[in-house]
């Protein structure tokens, strides 16, 4: 009953945008609906289990039950009832030569069974981490058997659970009386329970068609892609419009590409401001459908492609997350890890449209941002936007505004001695920011005193994009540093 209701993002964005003016904490619960559903998955995973191994157990006793040939045994007597053409029976197995493999292959419930039970290990299998991130499509494909499981769930229960139909607890202990005349004791009749399954999974499986109904329409609404952007290492950027797109920042789309596949929808952060008269994505070019993109977008030509012969794209989304509260804060911490920095370049874009523009709703003075890369050629596209900034910032007289802190956290040995000769230099020599680049991982406990120190009485809104385990240390430090004074918040994407 739960499992679908966490992927139907659609009707999330709607909760999520409906609940956030009367509690913003209910509303980023809504934001770990992927936790949620993976949680629902390992308990439906575990209750298989249990199940598959109960049913083990019942064959056992139901074989003995057949085999014993006592009479005076109650199991055996209520074996022998319905050994009569289309008569009601208890015991499945009907003799000494039924298997439960032929019970098991031969009715619904056994074959409903096999069939759900081998779709679950094929999409959990598939879900592992390591699987989806190397063969996503793998995941992908694997994932849409659920289809099969959930038509296998609702018959899965017909004509096996056995109902005992019986007047008196006194005849219970005189099986030899049944059915003989002068007797009160009737032979016991038996009767199948017709499914219930469906009782509790139609409510969200018709949620869940309306939601594709919505995709549906969603794919099928005019998308122009206006620009292509080849960054280096092999980063591409989409510069895109469609008729009543409107979107926040850090929000995040799904891209559908047609003649890659017309089945695989993918996630990408949009990186544009809402202040911007198109929407883009920076598409990392990491495994089989990013790179089929990249080369119908020309990325491996050296000649500028036509704007006729670019690909269509189908758009599903926008999808709030937790980036929309960052205006909430009159000082932000910004952490990005990676790739992870995409959301932030959104935020960074609307926040200086909006002191351009003088806008009287934003309440945040001071943005620290934080980002973690493992390698140089991942500062590239991103450091074109930091220079800009640092420039536009500089002109205004703003450059208190922004304090960013880069850091590299694993490096070469001939990349470690080119940075001892040009550390002197004015500019950074991997970003050609003034700002240098830090080498190693930040000490979050020096960084949140310095923070805590600096902005005594205020709220302070950390805001993350990474792995779980920096997650963890950013939320443990929030912790610890809120102290009266001063509060920190954690927020973290979740995508």
């Amino acid at each position: 009953m739960l499992i679908l209701l966490p992927v139907c993002r659609n009707l999330l964005s709607f909760l999520r945008g409906s609940i956030q003016f009367c509690s913003r904490t209910a509303a980023r619960q809504l934001d770990r609906n992927l936790t949620f559903h993976k949680l629902v998955a390992y308990m439906i995973a575990f209750h298989t289990a249990v199940h598959i191994i109960a049913h083990l157990f019942n064959f056992e006793f139901f074989w003995d039950a057949q085999l014993t040939n006592d009479t005076s045994s109650l199991p055996y007597v209520l074996s022998q009832i319905g050994n009569n053409d289309n008569a009601s029976f208890l015991n499945p197995i009907r003799n000494n030569h039924t298997s439960p493999t032929l019970i098991t292959f031969t009715t619904i419930a056994g074959l409903t069974g096999v069939a759900i039970t081998l779709a679950l290990i094929l999409i959990i299998t598939s879900s592992m981490e390591v699987i989806r991130r190397s063969y996503f499509e793998v995941f992908w494909y694997t994932h849409h058997l659920f289809v099969i499981f959930f038509m296998g769930l609702v018959f899965h229960g017909y004509g096996y659970d056995r109902i005992w139909m019986f007047r008196g607890s006194r005849c219970f202990n005189h099986s030899d009386t049944w059915g003989e005349d002068g007797s009160d004791c009737a032979v016991p009749e038996f009767a199948g329970n017709p499914p219930g399954t469906w009782k509790w999974v139609l409510a969200p499986m018709i949620l869940y068609v309306c939601e594709r109904l919505v995709r549906f329409y969603r794919s099928h609404q005019k998308v122009v892609i206006t620009k292509v952007v080849m960054h280096p290492s092999k980063t591409l950027e989409l510069q895109m419009k469609r008729k009543g797109f409107r979107m926040e920042v850090g929000q995040y789309v799904f891209i559908q590409c047609p003649s890659v596949s017309r089945l695989e929808w993918h996630p990408f952060t949009l990186t544009s401001a809402p202040e911007e008269d198109y929407f883009s994505a920076h598409i990392r070019i990491v495994g089989d459908w990013t790179e089929a993109l990249y080369q119908a977008c020309g990325g491996d030509r050296t000649e500028p492609q036509e704007a006729w012969k670019l690909p269509k794209v189908a758009i599903d989304g926008p999808f709030g997350t937790a980036s929309e509260d960052v205006f909430r804060y009159e000082v932000v911490m910004l952490v990005g890890a990676g790739i992870g920095v995409t959301p932030f370049a959104s935020i960074l874009k609307s926040v200086w449209y909006k002191h351009i523009q003088k806008n009287q709703e934003v309440y945040t003075k001071k943005i620290y941002f934080y980002w973690l890369c493992p390698e140089t050629q991942a500062f590239e596209w991103f450091a074109d936007l930091l220079q800009s900034l640092e420039g536009q910032m500089n002109d205004k007289g703003m450059s208190d505004f922004l304090s960013y802190n880069i850091y590299l956290t694993r490096w070469k040995e001939t990349e470690a001695a080119h940075f001892r000769v040009h550390h002197e230099a004015e500019n950074d020599p991997i970003t050609g920011l003034k700002q240098k680049t830090l080498y190693g991982k930040p000490n979050w406990d020096n960084e949140f005193t310095n923070i805590s120190t600096k902005h005594p009485g205020t709220k302070v809104g950390v805001f993350l994009c990474g792995p779980p385990q920096l997650g963890k240390a950013l939320e443990k430090q929030c912790l610890s540093h809120s102290e009266a004074d001063t509060q920190f918040i954690f927020n973290k994407e979740n995508f």
